[in-house]
């Protein structure tokens, strides 16, 4: 197999929860470009159909499915309604996550929504989605996505000079995601022998017009002075989905334009 070939996804079949959003459209995207048939499984069936509408008219297969993170039930029904229509899954992207939590002092009561939506219910769709590639001896890719602030601790001298964070920082987002992280080498080792790959791209902050002082605050900070874009997590997806990445598992890949290398 010539190289350029190695990261084409013809015929693939891909599951990514959460994709509408500014990573997830464009994790999304990239799937689908090259060539991988794509189910989006989000919360709001409609608005999904509304903002993966140019994807659909630009001739890519991507189907939405409707689900919630906070029904067990919802999940077991998305990976049987795919297994149904497509007969396989290659590719499972686990990037919805539930914001609802939103300071330091959040009530009890949204940390529980948290660590339902955010823990158990990864789990739920992992083990799912895993143990079905497992039986079909086809292996697959799972990829999990992170962020800096699941290998790194708050820092709020980014948000000297605006309003942002007054109450502090949501822990709960910083549990989630350090667990994410290791649970992909968890993953990686428990899948390893059917050849199922398991990483974890650690993501930076991506620019979504964000006041003047925290773009400067945050650029300072980051080597390649920028935040990222909607563009910048493409070429990474299609290398961990496509058979380009073959022999790496249970990696931990920060694309946050060296923000982390501090």
């Amino acid at each position: 197999m010539k190289v350029l070939d190695s990261f084409k996804l013809d015929g693939r079949i891909a599951v990514v929860t959460g994709g509408a959003g500014k990573y997830g459209y464009q994790i999304v995207e990239a799937l689908a470009e090259a060539g991988a048939t794509v189910y989006v499984a989000s919360r709001n069936r409609e608005n999904n159909e509304r903002k993966l509408s140019p994807l659909t008219e630009a001739g890519y297969d991507v189907r939405v499915k409707e689900f919630d993170l906070e029904d067990y039930a919802s999940i077991e029904k998305l990976c049987d309604d795919v297994y149904s229509e497509s007969g396989r899954v290659d590719i499972l992207v686990n990037n919805a996550v539930l914001r609802s939590a939103n300071g330091y002092g959040d009530t009890t009561e949204a940390l529980d929504r948290s660590m339902r939506a955010n823990g158990t219910a990864l789990i739920h769709i992992s083990r799912l989605f895993g143990d079905r590639m497992a039986a079909s001896g086809r292996g697959g890719s799972i990829i999990n996505i992170g962020s800096y602030m699941g290998i790194l601790g708050v820092d709020y001298n980014l948000y000297e000079g605006t309003d942002m964070c007054q109450g502090g920082a949501a822990g709960d987002y910083f549990f989630h995601k350090g667990g994410i992280t290791n649970y992909t080498r968890f993953l990686a080792s428990h899948y390893g022998a059917a050849q199922i790959r398991t990483n974890c791209v650690e993501l930076g902050g991506l620019f979504n017009n964000q006041p003047d002082k925290f773009l400067e605050n945050y650029c300072k900070k980051t080597p390649l002075g920028r935040m990222a874009n909607s563009t910048d997590l493409k070429g990474l997806i299609v290398y961990l989905a496509s058979d380009a990445s073959v022999y790496m598992t249970g990696a931990i890949i920060p694309l946050d334009g060296g923000y982390s290398i501090k």
